[in-house]
């Protein structure tokens, strides 16, 4: 059996007034927040659950549920290094990933140097094994409008050899 695994992962949340903006663990100016039970990062969000399935492990919301309150308002790139952990323990480790953050507004291009960083440092992988863009739903749909912020992942592990096996 090969011991590379791909996962994805996906996420979407609503921008609300009186919240900061969090993306990727960076902290990212603009006039409203994503609404979550955690700081409502969907970038770390969609990354975490990209990990946790290429490793066959439970989903980010069955791991950290909402009806727990010690989730309530955690910054979610701790949930991203918890899900690293959880991965060292079964013996795999983070390859390569690729995201892709979608937002109407803010611009986030030059945040993503920053966010890139962050998420390699919280996978525990040098930054060149992190690939993220920014896109624009070009004025299309709840997005174009800006009512919201999504994001998408594609993670990549590996098993090591002394690891057992994970159907």
């Amino acid at each position: 059996m090969s011991p590379y695994r791909v996962g994805q992962g996906w996420d979407r949340h609503a921008l609300v007034e009186g919240l900061p903006l969090m993306l990727g663990g960076v902290h990212v100016p603009f006039d409203r927040g994503l609404l979550g039970h955690s700081d409502g990062d969907v970038l770390a969000h969609a990354v975490a659950d990209a990990v946790l399935g290429a490793a066959g492990l439970d989903d980010l919301g069955t791991l950290f549920p909402s009806s727990d309150a010690r989730w309530r308002g955690v910054s979610s790139m701790l949930l991203v290094e918890q899900v690293r952990e959880r991965l060292a323990r079964a013996g795999a480790e983070v390859v390569n990933l690729d995201a892709i953050v979608i937002a109407q507004q803010p611009r986030l291009a030059t945040h993503l140097p920053e966010m890139r960083l962050r998420l390699a440092i919280a996978l525990g992988v040098p930054a060149e094994r992190v690939s993220l863009k920014a896109k624009s739903p070009e004025g299309v749909g709840a997005l174009g409008k800006g009512d919201g912020i999504e994001a998408s992942a594609v993670a990549l592990v590996c098993y090591s050899a002394a690891a057992p096996e994970h159907a």
